[in-house]
């Protein structure tokens, strides 16, 4: 009895075995990539302050404060100088100032390290003054 190799049956087994490999990596690769996403997107803490002092020209006002989308302060100041202190809580940081009654707005950059700001209200215009 002569026992004929069936190569073309062993070539197509060698190849299913090898593309469900290769799935088993894919899928093992995608799994890592995402367990890596969801501990970066963790909810990082800051240990920097933000201290915002509205100085002069605001009382009277009816301001609102934010720091990037986040509501600070929405009310009429009746005593000046306003305090706020805050601490960071993004990458990047926007403070914006509204005056809600003719809706003008002033945005101002805010640093990584943190820092004291302070700004004053002039003829409808908000200023930052130098930090200290």
């Amino acid at each position: 009895m002569t026992h004929r190799l069936n190569t073309n049956k062993q070539f197509m087994i060698g190849n299913g075995i090898l593309g469900f490999a290769v799935i088993a990596v894919v899928v093992i690769f995608s799994y890592m990539s995402m367990k890596l996403q969801q501990d970066k997107q963790k909810e990082r803490h800051y240990s920097e302050t933000y201290t915002i002092t509205l100085e002069r020209g605001f009382a009277g006002m009816s301001v609102s404060v934010f720091i990037n989308d986040s509501l600070l302060l929405d009310s009429v100041v009746n005593q000046e100088p306003v305090t706020l202190g805050v601490t960071r809580f993004a990458d990047q940081n926007a403070l914006i100032i509204v005056d809600n009654l003719t809706e003008k707005m002033a945005l101002f950059e805010l640093s990584e390290q943190g820092g004291n700001y302070r700004f004053e209200q002039e003829d409808g215009e908000v200023k930052q003054l130098a930090q200290q």
